[in-house]
């Protein structure tokens, strides 16, 4: 029988290996060809593009604003230090604003008295070694020609001085210096200035930013919130509170010593050494101790070393004796603790951080003590550090089975 065309198409359909290709859909392209993209899938890389620019857009507006954030920082544990001070003062009806520009004008005062006789102990130091110069180097000369038999002069080494190169050189450096100075004085008194702005509107206005901050917060939350505040005020009172009386212990004992030394403004000196190594993290016991150690050395060089050892062996006093009594009772927190929180705070923020370090770890330590649930140790001699006595070990119960 000849094929008919329908039996000729069905042929031509039919697979070799007698299975029949799946049918196209009418007007329908192969698969993989102009198949359409995912509705969503546009939606969705929008959606990312634009969450990683507002990531972007925060880190950039973090890294320009973190030195304004540190700032705030650091005016807010200035408000909770003089708080107290506010609050009483406030209790006897005085208006918090007033108080607030009291205490912070008693503090300029002191700090501007402070600063005045330092800086004229300082300059009456300067021109006594200016003045003393010339006498110095004549004895050394004089022990250098003796010793080594050489004729050096005065006025050589004078002429020598005027004219090197690294004196030309060092006057040119500090002349072009002097804008860099400039700019930095005027950034840091700008600094000061927003830092005493911040903390005034936080101590004259506490009041009014606890109920601002509790309105938006449910009242089981807002009682959390008054509990951690209190509680930071009473933990940074407490550490300034230390800090204060650590530094007029230090204070007295090396007035007593520089006294005894016959070193001049030996008042001005003690102040410096009390606040400067107790209220600078870090350097602040180097720093206080280099500027008695230089005026005694104008005196007599054996007398910067007397105060040299007196000032080390005083600060290991200070560091393992007098610290950690005054820090468990005021504070709270353990030295190690303490010391761990200040290495965390420098290297976080500097020296600021190293600064509020230990209120802020003694706020977080006394908060989160609520919470955690305590329970009455167990009478073990070894909680108290004796070590009992060891089971005999799987070799000694194994030769003592075969009898030997």
């Amino acid at each position: 029988m000849a094929p008919t065309d329908e039996t000729a198409q069905v042929d031509q359909q039919t697979s070799p290996f007698g299975t029949t290709p799946p049918t196209l859909p009418p007007g329908g392209d192969a698969p993989g060809q102009g198949a359409r993209m995912p509705r969503w899938l546009p939606r969705a890389m929008v959606l990312a593009l634009t969450l990683v620019a507002l990531f972007q857009l925060g880190s950039w507006a973090f890294h320009q604003l973190i030195g304004l954030l540190i700032n705030i920082l650091i005016a807010f544990f200035l408000a909770l230090a003089i708080e107290p001070a506010v609050s009483w003062m406030a209790s006897y009806g005085m208006r918090r604003g007033l108080a607030t520009f009291l205490v912070f004008f008693g503090l300029l005062i002191a700090t501007a008295g402070f600063i005045t006789l330092l800086g004229s102990m300082l300059a009456g130091q300067i021109i006594k070694m200016i003045e003393g110069f010339p006498e110095y180097l004549d004895s050394v000369i004089n022990w250098i020609n003796s010793s080594f038999h050489t004729h050096v002069r005065r006025v050589d080494v004078q002429d020598s001085l005027v004219h090197s190169d690294w004196l030309r050189k060092y006057v040119q450096n500090s002349a072009t210096g002097v804008l860099d100075v400039s700019a930095q004085v005027l950034g840091g008194l700008f600094k000061l200035l927003t830092i005493t702005l911040f903390s005034f509107y936080f101590a004259a206005d506490g009041p009014r930013l606890r109920r601002a901050l509790c309105s938006v917060l449910p009242p089981a939350r807002q009682a959390e919130v008054l509990r951690a505040w209190e509680i930071a005020v009473d933990k940074t009172g407490g550490y300034l509170y230390s800090r204060g009386l650590m530094a007029l212990i230090s204070g007295i004992a090396h007035y007593i010593l520089l006294q005894a030394l016959g070193v001049p403004y030996a008042p001005v000196l003690a102040v410096w050494v009390g606040l400067v190594s107790q209220f600078i993290p870090t350097i602040g016991t180097y720093l206080a101790g280099a500027l008695p150690m230089l005026i005694a050395f104008t005196i007599d060089p054996w007398y910067a070393l007397w105060v040299l050892i007196f000032v080390v062996v005083y600060q290991q006093f200070e560091n393992y004796v007098l610290q950690p009594k005054l820090t468990a009772k005021t504070v709270d927190i353990h030295p190690a603790v303490a010391f761990g929180s200040v290495i965390a705070g420098t290297a976080l923020l500097g020296a600021v951080g190293a600064l509020i370090a230990i209120p802020a770890v003694a706020t977080l330590q006394a908060f989160l003590g609520a919470y955690v649930k305590r329970y009455d140790v167990t009478d073990d001699p070894r909680v108290h550090g004796h070590r009992t006595r060891r089971s005999p070990s799987f070799r000694a119960r194994l030769l003592g089975l075969l009898g030997r």
